[in-house]
């Protein structure tokens, strides 16, 4: 396992878009500083590859397929997660889904369905549910992957910003409802960064270097920079943070 910089040992957390990019390195990363980690994504190939990788680093974690934007699946991954642990510690809202890359008058509807379904409801449910968790259990912490998009609308990803937008004051709404039950929300904004998922803007030279244009730097994030800043979210550090939305890009945090 690598150096210990947070103590998470007891705690369960849940990531969801876990079995790649950044959600696999911050499964990765709260495994090493003690918590049991439930791996989940769409499908379990992916989430039990990490989940192995984990527990031969000498970490502990599971597998668990989980869909955000299917409510059957929200309703069964908590359902475990009450019969196995009891109660949940730490969520990572972390899957999303950004189908359509393209202009968005040519947006279709089974485009915007899966984006708002996955971004919005699944986020919002899978929140709600590990709320009430937490409240019943004396707290917890809550960090969803927002993205800078949320405040300055990606070329080509709108309803993809559009539901990054909602999720940072979905963010707030939580904090300051649920801060009464000792439980901390924050949002992480990623900016570009080097993933499967952002592919579309790694395969565009010009969509690219506009990007790189924004950013002080002038370089693209790694999943490993969004993974430090998650654990200091859910580590007791934090203790003062809640309804906050932290920048991290390739050169700047904010």
């Amino acid at each position: 396992m690598g150096t210990k910089l947070f103590d998470l040992t007891g705690k369960v957390a849940l990531v969801t878009g876990a079995s790649r990019g950044i959600g696999e390195a911050i499964a990765k990363l709260l495994a090493e500083q003690g918590a049991h980690v439930i791996v989940s994504s769409r499908k379990i190939d992916g989430c039990q590859v990490v989940a192995d990788a984990i527990g031969e680093a000498g970490g502990s974690a599971e597998a668990f397929a989980c869909h955000v934007g299917d409510m059957n699946d929200i309703s069964n991954v908590f359902s475990h997660i009450q019969t196995q642990h009891g109660k949940l510690d730490i969520l990572v809202n972390n899957a999303a889904a950004n189908p359509y890359f393209g202009n968005i008058l040519d947006t279709d509807l089974g485009a915007y369905t899966k984006t708002v379904d996955v971004n919005i409801r699944g986020y919002f449910f899978m929140s709600v549910e590990a709320g009430r968790l937490m409240r019943d259990n004396g707290g917890g912490t809550i960090v969803n992957t927002a993205s800078i998009n949320a405040l300055q609308p990606g070329m080509y990803q709108g309803i993809y910003s559009i539901t990054k937008a909602a999720v940072v004051n979905m963010t707030k709404s939580f904090a300051k409802e649920c801060a009464q039950y000792g439980i901390r929300v924050n949002a992480l904004l990623p900016g570009v960064t080097k993933t499967k998922f952002a592919g579309a803007l790694f395969s565009d030279k010009n969509i690219y270097d506009a990007a790189m244009q924004e950013i002080p730097m002038n370089r693209h994030a790694e999943p490993e920079e969004m993974a430090g800043t998650v654990l200091y979210l859910v580590s007791d550090a934090s203790s003062y943070t809640n309804g906050e939305c932290i920048i991290v890009d390739g050169g700047y945090t904010l």
